[in-house]
């Protein structure tokens, strides 16, 4: 019910700033602000290149809105600016990142909250999934997000992303039930 309120409101709130509503705006940039940073560094394991990316994602978003046709894509679209943003900035600052060095940067979300040791296994677990098992698990888990909107904000095919969902699922039974 409260993502569904969320998703009302950001409607809302992307149709009002397509008119001009300044204060639309700021407001949809506050809510999603956060998200987008959260998911570039999902992406690249980097906070500072996970902000820029994010910024320069922004400036795509002012200059594209009033060309988005349905208020109700603008997740997924602005999840695939920044996901191309992420590519740019990975590709300028360096060929590719090891996996540990993007393991070992990923923010933890706090505190468990007396989930105890379960919740801190499946984060781990989460953390060593290859980059686009955990983008893809992040975005359709995390960020309820359908398959077709994470393949929009991944620029993937929808195969692509149940194959990857399909892998990631099996990767954290395996660590969660303790196999190899």
């Amino acid at each position: 019910m409260a993502a569904t309120r969320a998703r009302i409101l950001d409607e809302y709130l992307v149709a009002s700033a397509r008119t001009g509503d300044r204060r639309a705006f700021d407001l949809l940039a506050r809510r999603w602000h956060p998200k987008l940073v959260a998911h570039a560094w999902r992406l690249t394991g980097d906070g500072e290149i996970a902000r820029e990316a994010a910024q320069e994602g922004w400036i795509e978003i002012v200059h594209g809105l009033a060309g988005l046709k349905d208020e109700r894509a603008f997740a997924a679209w602005a999840y695939r600016i920044v996901s191309r943003r992420c590519a740019a900035q990975i590709r300028r600052v360096q060929a590719r990142r090891a996996l540990g060095t993007a393991i070992a940067a990923e923010p933890d979300a706090g505190p468990p909250e007396d989930h105890g040791d379960d919740l801190l296994r499946l984060r781990a677990a989460v953390r060593a999934l290859p980059e686009g098992q955990r983008a893809a698990v992040a975005l359709f888990h995390f960020e309820d997000m359908s398959v077709a909107e994470t393949a929009v904000a991944l620029d993937v095919p929808v195969g692509t992303v149940k194959t990857r969902l399909m892998h990631a699922r099996r990767a954290l039974r395996a660590a969660l039930e303790g196999e190899d």
